[in-house]
């Protein structure tokens, strides 16, 4: 019903410009009530960092920045929703217009800059749904006029564990000056150090199990990589998102003159680096963390490509700006589907299957998903 609906809105909500659209459709998943989805397939159950997730798939963060409606976003069928990012103190952002339709590629462009309601709004948002059903995160980002980032970081943990079953300390947008500084292998051992010492004292007191995860940008080269995976398995960290939108602009990109608008760039453009980053990541933590995918997922084809590529969690976002809510049974039902074509009895038949290919050619993993 709700797909039939977003395709009833969809040309009105794309005449508004893409900030404008977001809020509406913001307001108008509030107006619902919170309701359980149908049950998933139990294939498509997935254990990771300690939690049961009953599908893989889930929203990633940046559509519901301040935890307005994770538990009308969960009833659409998200085995996981991710909400944020939050900054320590209330920030605005950059100036508007900051989001933009790449809309035959597919893509959008984004330079938000990490607009916050702020922890104080935020965790009180998420002590109103103690005791509700399902997985939600919260992705973590530093102020921008921050003269201590790591410090932020650190209260963000303190206060949100046991509010949220997962937090994402994210170091990899390109819309915050310096942040993804915080890659380097030096500031980053830090940073971990930090963050994994106030999530053990802040679970100890309350009595709380709070996975900690690191999100990583798709721009880094293979040196960084290495000191980031081996930092990550140091410090204990219980999973990896990758990744976050580039900066890079591929050369076949049709919507030449938006391309030149400055932010990060995701949708559709951005799989096969991300698809390549992830399966590189894949061979460096050798099973030893489990990632989330993302970037450029818009079909079953596409999330079970990451599958192969050494995801055990999928998330998505910009695709659901073109192709709506009703995306998201459709991807559960392709990877049904591909399971019972295979002869897989569960996801993790396919994790990993592709990844040396996924590596070196995620074009043709891609193919291979789809055959």
């Amino acid at each position: 019903m709700i797909g039939a609906l977003f395709s009833l809105a969809r040309p009105a909500l794309h005449a508004l410009d893409p900030e404008t659209a977001h809020h509406a459709s913001i307001r108008a998943l509030s107006l619902l009530p919170p309701r359980r989805p149908a049950p998933d397939d139990p294939r498509l159950g997935m254990t990771a960092f300690g939690l049961d997730f009953p599908n893989p798939l889930g929203l990633a963060a940046g559509y519901d920045k301040q935890c307005d409606v994770p538990d009308q976003l969960l009833g659409l069928g998200f085995g996981f929703v991710e909400c944020g990012g939050v900054t320590p103190l209330p920030q605005p952002g950059n100036p508007r217009p900051r989001v933009f339709r790449l809309t035959r590629d597919g893509a959008i462009i984004n330079r938000f800059g990490l607009n916050s309601d702020g922890l104080a709004a935020i965790s009180e948002r998420l002590r109103r749904r103690r005791g509700r059903p399902g997985i939600v995160g919260v992705n973590l980002g530093a102020n921008k006029e921050s003269r201590d980032r790591i410090a932020d970081y650190v209260m963000l943990v303190t206060r949100l564990c046991g509010l949220a079953q997962f937090l994402t300390i994210n170091i990899s947008s390109p819309n915050t000056p310096g942040l993804r500084d915080l890659q380097g292998e030096a500031f980053l051992d830090e940073l971990l150090a930090g963050c994994t010492a106030a999530r053990d004292e802040a679970d100890a007191a309350i009595g709380s199990r709070t996975a900690l995860l690191i999100k990583i940008a798709p721009d880094m080269d293979e040196a960084g990589l290495d000191g980031v995976v081996a930092t990550v398995c140091a410090r204990g960290i219980d999973g990896m998102i990758v990744s976050n939108t580039t900066t890079v602009r591929p050369a076949d990109l049709t919507e030449k003159a938006m391309a030149g608008e400055a932010g990060g760039l995701s949708g559709r453009p951005l799989f096969l680096r991300s698809t390549q980053v992830l399966a590189q990541t894949a061979l460096r933590v050798e099973g030893r963390v489990p990632l989330i995918g993302v970037g450029g997922i818009d079909s079953p084809q596409a999330a079970i490509a990451k599958l192969r590529a050494g995801a055990s969690l999928l998330q998505l976002y910009s695709a659901l700006v073109y192709q709506g809510p009703g995306l998201v049974g459709a991807i559960k039902r392709g990877i049904c589907d591909h399971l019972k074509r295979t002869g897989a009895e569960g996801l993790t038949d396919l994790i990993g299957r592709d990844v040396a290919d996924s590596a070196r050619d995620p074009q043709a993993a891609l193919a291979a998903a789809a055959a």
